[in-house]
């Protein structure tokens, strides 16, 4: 146990790891900050023209979300990084992730959204339209609102799913925490700074995981 301790909860080294785990931090965030805002709208829009009545709009967009949410993601960050610099994009590791993250959390938005549009009964927006309102005022005011409180709670669980994804940017040198994690336990030796990650990790999503569950019981009564 003591040897357990020491290679994986050495509070000396971890003390030591803190600035360059927090420098990692940031960019973990700054990730989020980008890739999941974009990947809601991207989502928003993807399940909009998944329900279009235009089959010309509707069936690429269904190929669209079927293809990037079968790909591993990490295969699609390193096709992205790797792959555009042949077409003659020279991209940075930073523009690489919110590419890479941005197809794919589109593609997971996507189906959420389209599945809490469905969920609102078609008489909703006709009832709005009968007040005078116009077919985008009535989705914006009266069935976007009911379709996300539908689906609330798998858009914040595919959203801790996100902050988890950008563990992937380390393969591309990308340095967020755990990148920065791995690079103070190439320099020590020890485990340790893993750990202190996985901790900050654990920190920050196990308030979103708690929610999750409070509005699922909510939803449930």
């Amino acid at each position: 146990m003591e040897k357990f301790a020491e290679q994986f909860l050495n509070l000396e080294i971890m003390a030591a790891a803190w600035p360059t785990v927090v420098q990692g931090l940031w960019v973990t965030l700054l990730i989020c900050l980008v890739v999941i805002p974009m990947g809601m709208a991207g989502g928003l829009l993807a399940a909009l023209a998944s329900l279009s009545p235009r089959r010309a709009v509707r069936w690429p967009m269904i190929a669209f979300v079927d293809f990037f949410r079968a790909i591993p993601p990490l295969v699609l960050l390193i096709f992205v990084y790797a792959g555009l610099p042949f077409a003659g994009l020279d991209i940075s590791p930073f523009t690489a992730v919110a590419v890479a993250f941005f197809l794919n959390n589109s593609a997971y938005y996507g189906e959420i959204f389209r599945a809490g549009l469905l969920s609102v009964g078609t008489g909703q927006a006709e009832a709005a339209r009968s007040t005078g309102l116009t077919a985008g005022q009535s989705l914006a005011h009266v069935v976007l609102p009911q379709a996300v409180r539908n689906v609330l709670p798998d858009l914040i669980s595919n959203t801790v799913e996100v902050v988890k994804l950008t563990s992937l940017a380390s393969v591309v040198s990308l340095g967020e925490m755990l990148h920065q994690a791995d690079l103070a336990r190439s320099v020590t030796y020890n485990a340790s700074p893993i750990v202190l990650a996985a901790g900050i990790y654990l920190a920050i999503l196990w308030p979103c995981v708690r929610l999750i569950s409070r509005f699922e019981r909510r939803m449930a009564t």
